[in-house]
């Protein structure tokens, strides 16, 4: 983290500190239903608040057109408070007149949480006119939420720009591990990369196979690279339009010394659905009624062989339909596999994007890899090997 301002260097005492948070959180009749974001931003804003500084949180909810009280931030104060085990003034709007009284009128440790910044389209065309009123609350920023770092918006890079500006506890630890990931890693390097489609991933392939020393293909992508070695798949998930674009990726891996593992074995079906009517098969064994859903237990052995010789390890995307048993198989064992040799100090293991945090829950080891990051687009962007403006705004010129 030399590279980046952190709360380190910030002197917090008595200062307004604006503090960019992702509580984007999933709610259910009113509630909040999956609290993580909210933990993770704990630790930042109770260093703030006990080093005397005034905690003013900036937080978009969903994507709103204009103020719409189904996307108001009030709910999440909260449950922002029960978990902080302290009160959260929450406060109507994110600028104005309301804005400064409040943050006026709070004592030093104390925290507001702001409206949705989202309500005013400002936010998001990141608004000179709309970053100078959000600053005219604070005189520190700091940013928390990597989630939202991807974006160019006022309450994630504007504001870094004409305060003082520094990184999060949270965003911290995504940076360091995130670093240590793929910018500096230990070697060998391994990359899983599943999920369902190579066109989502075009950017992802190309820059991983200039990056690690080996890339594991599963999921529905996998049928796609086997169909480029003339591979039938039966009726699998597979864009055959893209056979020479894997084709390419391929030669770019071999170019790169990058091995690249695709299954050799598979479990099949005919119906997409749990616990169906299945069978293990050799790759090219296909029926043509037949699916690919899960790598075979050959292919999940090789993987684990092989990641027992790497010493990094990054993930993106499970191996097969994990939410139907039993082609959770392959994505469970692998990820125990992982988390045993993290446990035992011979693995650094990322992981992050959508369904592969909920892969990691599923699969037990949610807390035993080295960092699960939840921001499913900045966490795919940095894996392309895309700078992020809200994390290039924290740099030390």
């Amino acid at each position: 983290m030399t590279a980046f301002r952190t709360l380190n260097h910030a002197d917090l005492a008595g200062k307004r500190v604006l503090v960019r948070v992702d509580l984007n959180v999933p709610m259910e009749n009113g509630k909040v239903t999956d609290a993580t974001r909210i933990e993770r931003v704990l630790p930042t804003i109770r260093e703030i608040s006990d080093k005397g500084g005034k905690v003013i949180l900036l937080a978009h909810f969903g994507r709103p057109k204009g103020r719409d009280a189904k996307d108001s931030l009030k709910p999440v104060a909260v449950a922002l408070a029960h978990a902080l085990g302290q009160p959260v003034t929450f406060v109507e709007d994110c600028i104005g007149e309301d804005v400064a009284k409040a943050v006026s009128a709070a004592k030093n440790g104390e925290v507001l949480l702001l409206e949705n910044t989202r309500f005013h389209a400002g936010d998001e065309t990141n608004d000179p006119a709309f970053v100078k009123a959000l600053a005219a609350n604070g005189d520190l920023f700091v940013n928390d939420a990597f989630s939202a770092a991807h974006r160019a918006h006022a309450s994630t890079e504007g504001l870094a720009h004409v305060l003082p500006a520094f990184a999060g506890r949270s965003m911290q630890a995504e940076l360091e591990a995130l670093s240590a990931g793929l910018d500096n890693p230990a070697r060998p390097v391994m990359a899983i990369v599943g999920g369902a489609k190579v066109s989502t991933k075009l950017d992802l392939l190309g820059n991983l196979v200039k990056k690690v020393d080996v890339l594991v293909i599963g999921g529905g992508m996998a049928n796609t690279f086997l169909a480029a070695r003339g591979i039938n798949v039966g009726k699998s998930l597979c864009e055959h339009d893209l056979v020479g674009t894997a084709r390419e990726i391929e030669a770019k891996a071999k170019a790169a010394g990058c091995e690249i593992m695709l299954p050799v074995d598979a479990l099949v079906a005919r119906e997409f659905k749990a616990h169906p009517g299945h069978r293990v098969i050799q790759i090219g064994e296909v029926e043509p009624d037949e699916m690919i859903l899960d790598a075979g237990p050959l292919s999940v052995a090789e993987v684990v062989l092989k990641l027992d010789q790497v010493k990094t390890l990054v993930w993106n995307g499970p191996f097969g339909a994990f939410e139907l048993p039993p082609f959770d198989t392959a994505t469970v064992t692998v990820a125990r596999a992982a988390a045993k040799r993290v446990k035992a100090g011979q693995l650094v293991a990322v992981a992050g994007g959508g369904d592969t945090v909920a892969a990691m829950n599923h699969a037990g080891v949610a807390d035993d890899l080295t960092y699960i990051s939840t921001a499913g687009g900045a966490f795919l962007e940095w894996m392309e090997g895309k700078a992020l403006p809200g994390v290039e705004a924290l740099r030390l010129s």
